[in-house]
């Protein structure tokens, strides 16, 4: 039953998740910390910023290490299945379809209608791992690693992963 739970909860947020990674982001987080509560929201974040720091798709990633977490090696498989079926299938089933209206007006303000959500949804998923840090870390912590992110992503231009990496070994050695 748990295979079937995990398909379940990996199957939705793809079919629903118009665009890509981020907009299928808070829609796994929602089935896997809060409907099944395989992990808490600090493990997720933790898993979503490894991941964000890795190369290839966040959805491929985060299915195959919360199946695996959660089911050992068939639940790898179970959730990278369900996470590719809904794409393989509606690429196979649209395609036509999709050149025949991919310059629609209908279609490109569908997709500038779905940005703003995006955004808020990611917005949503980001005050939570804040609130999920200050509670962790402190107030003091949180502020200055933020701070230090913001300024290292915005002024100097750092890649997103080597500021990722820097937070993640940087609360392995003061925070543990």
């Amino acid at each position: 039953m748990t295979l079937l739970y995990l398909f379940w909860a990996f199957f939705v947020p793809n079919i629903l998740g118009y665009g890509g990674g981020p907009p299928i982001i808070p829609l796994l987080q929602a089935e896997v910390v809060d409907h099944f509560g395989w992990m808490t929201l600090e493990q997720f974040g933790d898993v979503l910023a490894l991941g964000n720091a890795l190369p290839s798709p966040i959805a491929t990633k985060l299915a195959g290490y919360i199946g695996y977490q959660v089911a050992g090696a068939p639940g790898a498989i179970v959730a990278l299945l369900a996470t590719i079926a809904p794409t393989a299938i509606a690429m196979v089933i649209l395609y036509k379809f999709l050149h025949l209206f991919k310059a629609s007006p209908q279609v490109m303000a569908m997709t500038q209608i779905v940005r703003p959500i995006v955004a808020v949804l990611l917005g949503t998923l980001a005050f939570q791992f804040f609130a999920s840090a200050y509670a962790s870390a402190g107030l003091w912590q949180t502020a200055a690693l933020t701070a230090l992110s913001l300024i290292a992503l915005e002024k100097f231009k750092i890649h997103p992963g080597i500021v990722v990496a820097s937070a993640l070994v940087y609360g392995a050695f003061f925070l543990s």
